[in-house]
Order: C-alpha cells, then sequence, then structure tokens
C-alpha cells in the first residue's frame, strides 16, 4: 500500500517536471530573437535591432543579379519588392522571430531573424 503512494507521487512530480520543461522549450522560442540580419551573396549586409525601430523605412539593395526592398518595422521585416520572377520572398510576407527567414534565391538575399541583441 506504501509502495503505490509512492509510486503515485513519483509519477505526479515527474509529470509535472516534463510539463514545466516543455512549457519553457515552447514559450521561450523565439522570444529572445529581435535582430533581424540581412545578408546578401552569404555575406551579412546589415543588422538590425527590430526592437529599437520607432519609425518603419526601407532598405533597397541592389546587385548585379537584381534589387530587392526591404520593409523593416518595429517587430518585424520583410522583402517589399524584387525584381525576381517567381516574388517568393516578396509573398512570404512579414517575419517576427527567429523562425523561418525569407530567402531571394535569383538575387542571393536573405533576410532572417537572431536568437540575440546587438552588441553595443
Amino acid at each position: 500500500m506504501f509502495k503505490g503512494k509512492i509510486k503515485s507521487w513519483i509519477l505526479l512530480f515527474a509529470a509535472v517536471f516534463i510539463i514545466c520543461i516543455g512549457a519553457f522549450l515552447l514559450f521561450s522560442h523565439g522570444s529572445i530573437g529581435t535582430v533581424a540580419v540581412i545578408r546578401v551573396d552569404g555575406e551579412v549586409y546589415k543588422k538590425i535591432d527590430l526592437d529599437t525601430v520607432t519609425v518603419a523605412y526601407d532598405i533597397e539593395i541592389k546587385t548585379k543579379y537584381g534589387y530587392n526592398i526591404i520593409h523593416v518595422d518595429k517587430g518585424s521585416i520583410c522583402i517589399s519588392k524584387s525584381d525576381c520572377r517567381d516574388q517568393i520572398c516578396v509573398k512570404q510576407g512579414k517575419i517576427t522571430d527567429d523562425g523561418v527567414p525569407i530567402i531571394c534565391m535569383p538575387h542571393r538575399v536573405t533576410v532572417g531573424i537572431e536568437g540575440d541583441k546587438i552588441d553595443a
């Protein structure tokens, strides 16, 4: 009888522990990532802390492959215009966390959000 109660308590604590770990992993994903990184041809072109943006603005990138206009807003970033044929990068829309980056393959431009603040 005593062994059954101890087993029940151990299972209860194990379940609570697993739920806590799961909640931590679920809610911590993307919560720190506020630095947008724009890369052209694999090289870092610009880093932007999206939390410090007060007024939305555009960045124009012209390369030998074509042009992209990147729209920066508080907490989000997107490729708003591009002269590539497929327009997948434009259709992807805004990104707000460090999940899937925006990639313009024909122009070799990537826009992603990393999980670190910019070093001052």
